[in-house]
């Protein structure tokens, strides 16, 4: 049974009983209920180590639509949770803590994005998929960092679009793409505290490293890059290039597999602009702890559910973009 103050917090608090090996644990309740774990390359490395599928958020919600498991555990944050309840609506959606939200896709509310829709009639909506199902049921079509490009390149030139929630990324579009799509003033807190003089600084002291950047970071901080891409990317190109070191400006937990993939090379987290760390996180990634998805496979709650129309409203951008990138 939920205990009522279960539901106040967002996520199951009750103590795992002393000398439980909790990696043993998630692996055998998994295989007990036919339920797989996902998490995202952001989380912290022993979520990795656990999980049945490590990727970015769509990625892993495909997989998740193709596996035959009843039971998707999304360690991660609250959008991807949704976009794997949009596209697998028969599966039972758990994510550990219900309160691992996105400050990216928060800064995008849907009734704000409604009403400038409605200001500016006649445009197109791209929306980032790092959005709630509410947002993306107002779009025309999502993309990913991966295939935003191509996605804004097939619309005409003259094309008029709002581009919403992230303005670097947008902003990026624009200048490798030759548009001026109207830009929502949103962004990601992690990539925007990224430190351009602390790049520098790596720079001079690591000569031969390559610089690898987020599309969500700052322009300023993407001009210092050798390579901009999603985090599929980054992590291919560093598997590929005959450099040994990188300095990576995303968020930091994308170096447990980047460590893992290539164990000879060297990885250099950017800092943020204030703090005494030397890397960046995001506080709502870490939110997702063994502990807690122990219980949230223990008790099956906290779900993610969304109202029938508002998936299929949801669901039909994901599907022009899926369509576009065959």
């Amino acid at each position: 049974m939920i205990k009522h103050e279960w539901i106040e917090k967002g996520y199951i608090d009750e103590a795992v009983p002393a000398g439980v090996d909790l990696k043993a644990e998630i692996r055998r309740l998994c295989k007990e209920k036919n339920a797989v774990v996902l998490a995202h390359y952001y989380t912290d490395g022993s979520i990795q180590d656990v999980a049945d599928f490590v990727g970015d958020s769509l990625a892993l919600a495909q997989i998740a639509e193709k596996t035959t498991a009843e039971i998707l555990v999304m360690c991660g944050v609250h959008f991807m949770a949704e976009t794997n309840k949009i596209l697998s609506p028969e599966k039972k959606v758990l994510i550990p803590d219900l309160n691992a939200g996105c400050s990216l896709a928060e800064s995008c509310p849907a009734n704000e994005l409604a009403k400038f829709k409605q200001e500016h009639p006649g445009y197109k909506v791209i929306a980032y998929v790092n959005t709630s199902a509410a947002v993306k049921a107002l779009t025309d079509i999502v993309v990913t960092s991966t295939n935003a490009r191509a996605v804004v390149e097939s619309f005409p030139k003259d094309e008029k679009i709002i581009f919403a929630p992230d303005k670097n990324l947008g902003g990026y579009l624009n200048a490798v793409t030759n548009r001026s799509m109207l830009l929502w003033n949103g962004g990601c807190h992690v990539h925007e505290q990224f430190s351009i003089e602390k790049i520098v600084e790596l720079k001079s002291t690591h000569p031969g490293a390559k610089v690898l950047a987020h599309p969500e970071c700052k322009s300023g901080v993407l001009a210092l890059a050798d390579f901009i891409g999603s985090t599929a990317a980054i992590l291919a190109f560093a598997e590929k290039s005959e450099a040994t070191e990188f300095i990576v400006a995303t968020e930091s937990g994308i170096l447990h597999e980047m460590m893992k993939r290539c164990p000879e090379k060297r990885f250099i987290p950017v800092p943020p602009t204030t703090g005494p760390c030397a890397c960046n996180e995001c506080g709502y990634m870490r939110l997702n702890t063994l502990e807690k998805l122990y219980n949230t496979l223990k008790h099956e709650w906290p779900t993610v559910e969304l109202d029938e129309e508002l998936r299929k409203a949801a669901k039909a951008p994901i599907a022009r973009m899926l369509e576009l990138s065959k």
